[in-house]
């Protein structure tokens, strides 16, 4: 197995602010440092990137990210300890792509494509087409290739329409 298959990828999202734990970005780096916390190892760290939200971009746009970790879970146990983290940073699940605190998302396990009934779904069924998701990766790891259909990231990158996904500036 390469080094780029064995990655454990997670994405990043928050586009609300909380009382205790701040602004999106600040929400971002609790989330990591609570993976930490709970054993998970990070490996890289994406910087802090900019979307519009969807569907509405008249909601607040999202801070966005992606790491790299190591760990000993399984998929649906590091799954659980995700959904986990995003309750504790004030995470409401309502409606669907509604704001929220943060969102937090198992991109790939190693080179692991699982289709199956349980959850995850691996690699994430959608990541091949979000920019906010690729274009943080291709700062980690540029070499990544899509466990289940090869292309590599900037084939990936090359077949999305140009979207607003830039660093995060706090003046912005």
């Amino acid at each position: 197995m390469t080094a780029t298959k064995k990655l454990i990828l997670i994405a990043l999202g928050s586009n609300l602010s909380h009382p205790l734990w701040g602004d999106s970005p600040a929400i971002l780096a609790a989330a990591v440092a609570m993976l930490e916390a709970e054993g998970v190892s990070l490996l890289r760290q994406s910087s802090v990137w900019r979307s519009a939200a969807w569907p509405n971009p008249a909601d607040p746009p999202y801070a966005n990210g992606v790491i790299a970790v190591e760990t000993t879970r399984d998929p649906g146990a590091l799954l659980a300890l995700l959904h986990t983290i995003e309750a504790a940073l004030g995470r409401v699940r309502g409606a669907l792509n509604a704001p929220r605190t943060l969102d937090l998302d198992l991109i790939a396990y190693h080179d692991l494509v699982w289709l199956g009934p349980e959850a995850p779904i691996l690699p994430h069924p959608r990541v091949h087409e979000r920019g906010f998701v690729l274009k943080p990766l291709a700062e980690i790891q540029p070499d990544w290739r899509h466990p289940a259909s090869g292309r590599s990231l900037p084939e990936l990158l090359a077949a999305l329409p140009p979207e607003d996904c830039q660093l995060w500036t706090p003046d912005a």
